[in-house]
Order: C-alpha cells, then sequence, then structure tokens
C-alpha cells in the first residue's frame, strides 16, 4: 500500500508538540477514529512500550496494539501495529521552525491489511483515514497552538 503523508506547521516548540504527540492517553482528544487508549507497558514510553487503541472504523469497533520501534525526542516516532486486521505503521517527524519557536510536524502513515483487513483497508479504511488526517492535524494544531492541550 502507498504510504498516506501530511504536515502542518504549528506555533508551539518543537518539544512541546513531541511531548503531547507522543503521550499515548492525548491520543483520544486529537484523533478523530481514536476512541480509547490503554497503555500496556510500565514506566516512560520508548522504544518497545505498547499501547491499545480503541478506533472506530465506520461502525467498526477495531482495537490496535501499537509498539515503538523508534523514539528520537524532540524529532521522530514510529509507531507500528502488530495486531488485528489493519497494522497502522505511523512515523512522525518535527522540525523546528523560526529558531525553534515553531514547528512542522509530518505524519506518514501506512496499512497493512490481514485477514479481513485485505477488502476493509482498501474499499473503506485507506479513503477515511486519507480525509481523516488532515482533519486529525488541524484539531491538533487548534489544541496546541489554544493551550488547552
Amino acid at each position: 500500500m502507498s504510504r498516506i503523508e501530511e504536515a502542518i506547521d504549528i506555533s508551539r516548540r518543537p518539544d512541546e508538540v513531541f511531548s503531547y504527540l507522543t503521550d499515548p492517553k492525548h491520543i483520544a482528544e486529537w484523533e478523530e477514529s481514536a476512541e480509547a487508549v490503554r497503555t500496556l507497558s510500565e514506566g516512560p514510553l520508548g522504544v518497545g512500550s505498547r499501547f491499545q487503541v480503541q478506533r472506530r472504523i465506520g461502525r467498526l469497533k477495531v482495537p490496535m496494539t501499537m509498539e515503538v520501534t523508534e523514539f528520537d525526542p524532540p524529532r521522530s516516532w514510529h509507531f507500528h501495529g502488530v495486531d488485528g486486521p489493519v497494522r497502522s505503521d505511523l512515523q512522525g517527524t518535527i522540525e523546528p521552525l523560526d529558531d525553534g519557536e515553531r514547528s512542522r510536524m509530518t505524519l506518514s502513515l501506512d496499512l497493512e491489511p490481514h485477514g479481513i483487513g485485505k477488502v476493509l483497508v482498501p474499499l473503506v479504511v485507506k479513503p477515511l483515514v486519507r480525509k481523516e488526517i488532515p482533519r486529525d492535524e488541524a484539531h491538533l494544531k487548534e489544541l496546541l497552538e489554544a493551550g488547552t492541550a
């Protein structure tokens, strides 16, 4: 499958954007399809940590377990889905702008179908995700710039 990539500029420092974005407890605050998140690992988030996101895909509720495979604050992270019919592979980067006073955040997502996901991903999931990511990024920008995050 081809990756979906979107970028947005945010008027917050890279460390602030990274900290909020990579904290699983905030995912449901800014991602439209995320309904709940449960941490599966002890301690601070880092390579090897796991968390589960309960997602709504159309009328389906799908739990997705994610594992952190890269974690380089405040520059980049990589979360990889390890179970379920649709496994997300999410890479993110944050570039400093204006001497570090602003940030450019880029999300790159691929969806790996397994089982019934081979039918769902191209017909249902990928079209929904292509529309959702720009809305999610806009919501994230709004939350961070308003100081509510």
